[in-house]
C-alpha cells in the first residue's frame, strides 16, 4: 500500500478514491494483509494532515495503528541502502525516495503489486491497482551539478 493509494483512500475528493477503496477491501476480504512501511505512513499522515486537517490525520492514524490486518515494514540501514541505489539508478524518473524505499521493500519480499496511483510504480515493473490517473505537472528539474 502506497501514500498515493491511502490518500486516496483517505479523501472523499479524490478521483480515485472508490477504486482505491474497493481494491484495499477487496485485499483484506480476501485474507491478504496491507503491506506499507514506516516511511509510507510518515508521507501519508503528514498529506492527509495538510490535505484534510489534522482530526482527519488523527482518524487515519487511528485506524492504521490498530488495524491487525496492515504489516508494517520498517526501513532498516539495509532496505534504506537498497532505496539509495534505485533513487540514483534511476535517474530518467522522477521518483520519491520514499518511492524507492517502498520499491525495495517490495522486491525484497516478492510482491507485485500496489495500491496507488503513482504511475512511477508501473514505470518500475509494478502491477499497480486500480489504475492511474492523470498525472500533476511537476516543477521543471534543475540541472544536476
Amino acid at each position: 500500500m502506497d501514500t498515493g493509494g491511502w490518500m486516496a483512500c483517505a479523501d472523499r475528493t479524490d478521483p480515485a478514491h472508490t477504486a482505491c477503496r474497493a481494491e484495499r477491501d477487496r485485499a483484506l476480504g480476501s485474507g491478504l494483509p496491507l503491506i506499507t512501511t514506516d516511511f509510507v505512513v510518515d508521507e501519508t499522515l503528514t498529506l492527509v494532515r495538510f490535505r484534510l486537517g489534522l482530526d482527519e490525520a488523527d482518524a487515519w492514524w487511528t485506524q492504521i495503528d490498530g488495524s491487525t490486518r496492515l504489516r508494517w515494514e520498517r526501513i532498516d540501514s539495509d532496505r534504506f541502502e537498497q532505496a539509495r541505489q534505485l533513487f540514483y539508478r534511476y535517474r530518467d524518473k522522477d521518483l520519491s525516495f520514499t518511492d524507492c524505499t517502498s520499491m525495495a521493500v517490495m522486491r525484497e519480499l516478492k510482491l507485485s503489486t500496489v495500491i496507488t496511483t503513482d504511475a512511477h510504480f508501473r514505470q518500475a515493473g509494478f502491477d499497480v491497482r486500480p489504475g492511474l490517473r492523470a498525472a500533476r505537472p511537476r516543477a521543471p528539474r534543475r540541472p544536476s551539478r
